[in-house]
């Protein structure tokens, strides 16, 4: 598949003259993620590349082990039938051998399908069937939840999916020991995985990145963050998601010669422990847990001092605490917003302390073309854009971000403008350095703790319980989690479902806990707009005063 041209309904690429211009300008090099490996494993062979924990044991691996371990496992893999052009859901915790399997995927011209260990059987099914997945990729158990199970029972529910693969099983361990062989290196400009939407309408949209764009973001991302060969980064976020994997992230990070540290939980206990014993120099966190490590810091009797740089990103970082962060930990913040479909904006670590406090960065390239266009009219062409310095929808394109999800050609009818911009779902400022003060959102999406909530797919849950009539979920500020979900349900005549009795419907569907209502309200009926439809700024500002009165 060329990246450079339309692809039919499955993937839609970049217009041929502009994926020339991006090659021109050396943002697409032409290099595969396999290809990387073996550049970085013969530049910093005895290195360490990753440290982490399997199973309870530790493990520390050069880039020479890394390699090894791919190469053997490619061909373990490829023994099963696994080849180019298969999708593989990887469901995997923070653990080494996470590393060794995307980068054996790709070696066999494999896409990792990216899923979070908080994902449960409804999620993992509908990715699989999206993506015609032929395996997956997981663990026996972690934090209580049998991920073997569930992943055979996705198998059992899914035709296309051939194979489940536990890792530290005695089969994988098998697969893993293969003696190593070559494989075609795939097309760069090809698709190399699919990450995960935030998911504001209904379950999450597939992503499809290339080889060529995502290396360059990653590239660029080690650039501006001062990663270098003697750099330890610490993964305490999910490494499946784009930000800890990518910006700077795992690959950032085995880009510029650097160690990754892989936190198995990233509470201040874990986190600071690692960062004493490692020497950690840069890690990326999500607000709320800035907000615990800045808590945490003012007692703990580990040695911090090596942390240089603190990147906050995921969900808005409020400016009180922004200004927190420094003087607590003793390091740089770097404040960072992005998003898997492609535009990542950083501050830089020599700005003044004024925009690093207050926004949430300017975007990496000079290709990435951004435009701030009426907030009011969801069918906003790219021209149309508000007054400098006004608060607007943010429309961005460019060498690194998607011209369309994976099969989705309807919903790419939507999201994305004629001429390619990408509507992000976010209302912004810009101002006139460059740099995005992120305002919120546009989309009908919850951010709760960095993790994007669908409200229509949760409701869609609550709504299936048989004394549920309708049911409307919204975001409301919180302090730690930056907003929490709330369930306003309006029952059947004569039923009155309880608020535990709910929440334990919706967890027994299989979604993931951070999904599941923290609040469920049951209301006789709901506010309506003029024209018929739920208010939920109604409902919102109902919660607002309620909190005001207690």
């Amino acid at each position: 598949m060329s990246a450079g041209h339309p692809d039919g309904p499955d993937h839609v690429g970049w217009p041929a003259d502009v994926a020339a211009r991006y090659r021109a300008a050396g943002h697409w090099r032409g290099q595969t993620f396999g290809a990387l490996l073996t550049t970085l494993a013969a530049a910093y062979g005895h290195r360490t590349a990753v440290v982490g924990e399997s199973d309870g044991v530790p493990a520390r691996w050069t880039y020479s082990d890394l390699d090894d371990r791919a190469h053997r496992l490619a061909a373990g893999l490829a023994g099963r039938g696994i080849g180019a052009g298969d999708r593989v859901l990887v469901q995997l915790p923070n653990r080494p051998e996470f590393v060794s399997v995307i980068f054996a995927l790709w070696r066999l011209g494999a896409w990792p399908v990216f899923t979070l260990p908080a994902h449960r059987r409804t999620e993992l099914r509908h990715f699989a069937e999206k993506a015609e997945a032929s395996a997956i990729i997981t663990v026996a158990e972690h934090e209580r939840h049998d991920h073997a199970a569930t992943a055979r029972e996705v198998a059992d529910d899914v035709a296309s999916v051939r194979e489940v693969l536990v890792v530290g099983s005695p089969e994988f361990t098998e697969l893993s020991e293969a003696p190593p062989r070559e494989f075609a290196d795939p097309d760069p400009e090809g698709v190399a995985f699919l990450q995960l939407s935030g998911g504001s309408t209904g379950l999450s949209k597939l992503i499809p990145r290339t080889h060529d764009d995502y290396l360059y973001s990653v590239r660029e991302s080690a650039r501006i963050c001062a990663l270098r060969p003697d750099s330890v980064y610490l993964a305490a976020l999910p490494v499946a998601h784009n930000y800890p994997l990518s910006s700077p992230g795992v690959l950032g990070a085995l880009h510029a010669g650097a160690t990754t540290v892989l936190a198995p939980r990233p509470d201040p206990g874990v986190a600071f422990r690692l960062i004493e014993s490692e020497r950690v120099t840069i890690s990326g966190v999500v607000p709320p847990l800035a907000a615990a490590w800045v808590q945490a810091a003012a007692r703990t009797e580990h040695d911090l001092s090596s942390l240089e740089v603190l990147l906050v990103g995921g969900a808005k970082c409020a400016r009180e605490l922004a200004e927190r962060i420094g003087p607590a930990l003793g390091c740089r913040l770097q404040q960072v917003f992005g998003m898997a479909e492609g535009l990542v904006c950083y501050t830089r670590l020599d700005d003044p302390d004024e925009l690093v406090l207050g926004t949430q960065g300017r975007p990496i390239s000079l290709d990435d073309e951004i435009r701030v266009v009426d907030p009011d009219n969801p069918d906003a062409a790219s021209t149309d854009e508000v007054v400098p310095g006004e608060v607007g929808a943010l429309l961005t394109r460019g060498p690194y971000t998607i011209r369309g999800y994976y099969r989705a050609a309807e919903h790419n009818a939507t999201a994305f403008t004629s001429d390619g911009f990408y509507r992000t779902g976010d209302l912004v400022r810009r101002h006139p350095s460059g740099h995005l003060e992120v305002v919120g959102r546009a989309k009908e999406q919850i951010n709760r703790a960095g993790e994007k909530v669908s409200a229509e797919e949760v409701e869609n849950h609550l709504i299936a319980h048989p004394d549920v009539l309708d049911a409307a979920v919204v975001g409301v500020p919180d302090e730690y989690l930056g907003e929490r979900t709330c369930a306003y349900v309006v029952p059947t005549d004569g039923a009155s479902p309880g608020e535990a009795e709910l929440r334990r419907f919706v967890r027994e569907r299989g979604i993931a806990a951070f999904k599941v209502p923290d609040l469920v309200i049951v209301v006789e009926k709901f506010p309506v707009t003029g024209v018929g439809k739920t208010s939920k700024r109604e409902l919102r500002a109902a919660l607002a005063a309620q909190a005001r009165n207690r």
